[in-house]
């Protein structure tokens, strides 16, 4: 794609949004959500007494303040600590990144963007001069997917430097390459940043406009909170709040295939294709898709989304299961924390369905 003619496109579809909200068309309805249905642990093949250890054993797990278990559609367990509510929004950190995987997926299906294949620059030709590191010129979208830019994190130890600057957008491309393009996975938040802003040049529409069109509306999800860069743009991958239960219910659309309340929601395909791992050597041997996470635990692959502090979604295929936990950013952060909700997963969570599904 050329400069030009993504600047030709930007502006017809610029044209074609705000033509669709004038006519009605393009508003962010909320579709009504159908309530959760609420069935006990055992209706639906949980072991009751395993599900009630996993219950006090969030007690010892402060800042765990919410722990949710969604099976065969419907929610089996819920459980808050610590004075969390089920009306409470949540920071689900970068946890956001894969609700930012789901927009690119939908972003493809309606034509806003061509291929994983596109280069990142292509969308900001305004950063672009003779001097430009030829290594930048060949980073694509699919490798900002996979963290595998080769650009320094934003990340860590860049992070206050980094989000004090007034450009993230520009700040996260000045970053220096430190490995090709497709090389090892860089877990940065600029890079996941550098998502929302392309995704913002693409649609026509802020990226929370976007989502709430395509993703929160069909969803029924009406309360996101979500904190905004110096340039505008929607912070790509980080401080994103919701209530639990929808992200749980993002989680549930996952599980089916990218549908809801009767509806093709996510792509199918993107659900396939995002889930896939394409990186094998990252953060505790866990490997990684597009802004999703894939790790076997206790036995059973599993596909999550993690956020800083002990904000987790969990989605098991093999036992049609979604399970949520978030965690208060306040007070105490204990190390170790996001170690112990894994291990919540893999010694209480799963063996109450293993448990049911050894009994005679």
């Amino acid at each position: 794609m050329n400069h030009t003619s993504y600047g030709i496109g930007r502006c017809v579809r610029a044209v074609v949004a705000v033509l669709a909200l004038l006519l009605g068309l393009g508003s962010a309805a909320v579709v009504q959500a159908q309530p959760w249905r609420i069935a006990s642990p055992a209706a639906y093949g949980l072991d009751s007494l395993a599900v009630a250890r996993a219950y006090d054993h969030g007690e010892d797990l402060a800042p765990l303040n919410s722990l949710l278990i969604a099976r065969h559609g419907d929610l089996v367990a819920e459980q808050y600590y610590r004075g969390m509510t089920a009306e409470q929004l949540v920071n689900i950190k970068s946890a956001s990144k894969s609700i930012l995987s789901a927009l690119v997926g939908i972003a493809l299906a309606e034509g806003h963007l061509d291929t994983l294949g596109q280069s990142a620059l292509s969308f900001f030709p305004e950063y672009v001069d003779a001097d430009t590191d030829p290594r930048k010129r060949a980073i694509t979208l699919r490798h900002l997917l996979m963290m595998t830019a080769g650009l320094e994190t934003t990340s860590f130890g860049n992070y206050g430097a980094w989000v004090t600057t007034d450009d993230w957008t520009r700040a996260a491309l000045d970053q220096p390459m430190v490995d090709l393009p497709g090389g090892r996975m860089i877990y940065s938040t600029g890079s996941s940043h550098l998502v929302s802003a392309i995704l913002t040049r693409a649609t026509g529409e802020s990226t929370l406009a976007f989502a709430r069109r395509t993703l929160f509306g069909p969803l029924g999800i009406d309360r996101v909170r979500w904190d905004r860069s110096p340039e505008g743009v929607y912070f790509g991958g980080n401080n994103m709040a919701l209530r639990p239960r929808d992200l749980l219910r993002f989680g549930q659309a996952y599980l089916d295939g990218g549908r809801a309340q009767g509806e093709q929601v996510i792509p199918a395909d993107w659900v396939q294709a995002s889930t896939q791992p394409y990186v094998f050597r990252s953060f505790r041997g866990f490997k990684y898709g597009y802004f999703w996470w894939i790790h076997s635990f206790a036995g059973v692959e599993t596909v999550f989304a993690w956020g800083h502090g002990g904000q987790l979604l969990f989605v098991v295929p093999e036992y049609d299961l979604v399970v949520v936990c978030t965690s208060s950013l306040q007070g105490d952060t204990r190390r170790g924390h996001t170690g112990r909700l894994f291990d919540l997963m893999a010694r209480y969570v799963l063996p109450a369905v293993q448990a049911e599904a050894a009994a005679p």
